[in-house]
């Protein structure tokens, strides 16, 4: 089960939920304690790295999962002000990386090769979670994992981007 608290979205964050809860971090509590005593099976935790630039609290929420029995983490490298403007930061990633010893997985513009070597790189993470660069190019995952092996993979051939298309 994954808790989501990436989302920046107004009629999420207006109803506390989303990246509204990294404003409440009592209720943030309550609810990974609520979600990890109500189920039998592993807990993640999504968050951003604040709710704006002065409040970065991505390291305390990270302390306060792993103290609970999070299973992991990711953390999309915005403020949930940014939205999806501006550039990904994973300055404070590698904070919350430094700060637990749970698995933690970057997230935040990264849509090719390049971009997932240079987040891992900044951020120290244990992997990489794709996000929006996936919609419409589901073939991302195999391009990444081959890339981040230190291979290539082959582009889809066009019977496999009509097959998809088709499907959808």
């Amino acid at each position: 089960i994954d808790i989501n608290m990436g989302c920046p979205a107004r009629e999420v964050t207006g109803k506390a939920s989303g990246s509204a809860l990294m404003r409440d971090l009592t209720h943030a509590l309550a609810l990974i304690e609520a979600v990890i005593g109500a189920v039998q099976v592993p807990v993640t935790l999504k968050m951003r790295t604040g709710w704006d630039r002065e409040n970065r609290n991505a390291v305390a929420i990270a302390r306060i999962a792993e103290g609970e029995g999070v299973a992991a983490l990711a953390v999309h490298g915005r403020t949930r002000a940014d939205f999806f403007t501006g550039n990904a930061e994973y300055e404070t990633v590698a904070a919350v990386k430094r700060a637990v010893q749970l698995p933690v997985f970057v997230n935040g513009d990264i849509d090719c090769v390049a971009k997932a070597l240079k987040a891992l790189e900044q951020s120290g993470a244990d992997g990489v979670m794709i996000g929006r660069a996936a919609q419409g190019r589901p073939w991302i995952f195999r391009e990444l994992r081959a890339g981040l092996a230190g291979t290539s993979a082959a582009p889809p051939v066009l019977a496999e981007v009509r097959d998809i298309i088709l499907s959808h």
